[in-house]
């Protein structure tokens, strides 16, 4: 059975309503909970970007059996890996081991803000395979010394681990980076229902390992609401990966998405009150071998009535199908 998770989604929400939702989506009944960690909200109008370790910390402590999840967390400018080590195995600890590190090689929009540019795609590879390496060997609870041409650490060792192996997903786009992730991860992270991603992932060492995907929806009472509400904070989502990693702030953003048709945002965002069309959506990733999915919900203020709705409606279909 695909398991549904549920996304904190900080750049649209305050930090203690993260902490609610996440409890609320616990009692709802979803099966896991991924957390995106943002400097920068995408559009201005979406409001929001909290840190993602402080609000996992309280969300750690306030629910019970809820894995949880980083989807994803950049280890490689704004944090050193070591210092993701550390913040990985504490939340780890606090959860009791209900965490998942999910890592990827970051965007432009969250990493500029420390002042040394934005690396070619190749050294970002270069800089994301070595902190990935960095933060394995800290897992084994062991002191730690690197020297690579991106980091270096000097002795470090974490103290606080938890009672099993932290497992880490690796986002991926394209063979190479799925060709990694097959061989330095747990399981893959993707955001597009892509078969043949997939396939070069199992095909290269990940055969077995878990397929994370994320699906945005946008359910509300009424439709034309719900299409209206999607195109105004979801809009930057069409451009792709290769423009998303690339744009520095979210006004880039915001002209670049003066030309996305609402049309654009809604063929890909199942929107309105009925169950069906999500159950449609995620099914196109559980054919393309996906074995978890989880939803966003557009529109901090309509979290509390998603939630419901999943209680009652849509995990009930979810599961049915």
């Amino acid at each position: 059975m695909t398991g549904i998770g549920y996304t904190l989604m900080c750049e649209q929400t305050p930090p203690r309503q993260l902490v609610e939702d996440a409890v609320a989506a616990e009692h709802a009944g979803f099966d896991y909970a991924v957390i995106s960690d943002h400097y920068f909200p995408w559009l201005e109008e979406m409001g929001h970007s909290p840190y993602a370790w402080s609000v996992l910390g309280a969300v750690a402590y306030a629910t019970r059996t809820l894995p949880l999840m980083t989807y994803v967390t950049c280890p490689t400018m704004r944090y050193h890996p070591a210092v993701v080590a550390q913040k990985a195995a504490t939340v780890g600890v606090l959860s009791e081991g209900r965490f998942t590190l999910g890592l990827g090689a970051g965007e432009n929009l969250n990493e500029h803000v420390i002042g040394k540019g934005w690396p070619p795609v190749n050294i970002r590879h270069e800089m994301f395979g070595e902190a990935v390496e960095i933060i394995q060997a800290l897992f084994e609870g062991e002191y730690v010394s690197y020297r690579g041409d991106h980091f270096t650490v000097d002795s470090a060792k974490l103290y606080d681990l938890p009672g099993g192996p932290i497992p880490i997903g690796i986002a991926a786009s394209g063979p190479q980076s799925g060709d990694f992730a097959a061989e330095y991860g747990d399981a893959l992270i993707a955001v597009q229902p892509d078969p043949g991603l997939v396939e070069r992932f199992r095909s290269s060492g990940g055969s077995g390992k878990p397929v994370y995907g994320q699906l945005a929806v946008c359910h509300d009472t009424d439709v034309e609401a719900a299409k209206a509400r999607a195109h105004r904070l979801w809009r930057w989502f069409p451009a792709g990966w290769k423009v998303l990693s690339e744009l520095p702030s979210p006004v880039n953003f915001a002209a670049y998405s003066r030309y996305v048709r609402q049309e654009d945002v809604t063929s890909e965002v199942p929107c309105g009150p009925d169950v069906q069309p999500v159950v449609d959506a995620v099914r196109r990733f559980t054919d393309a071998g996906f074995t978890h999915v989880a939803l966003v919900q557009i529109g901090a203020e309509h979290q509390k009535d998603f939630l419901t709705w999943s209680r009652e409606e849509l995990l009930p279909a979810l599961r049915a199908a």
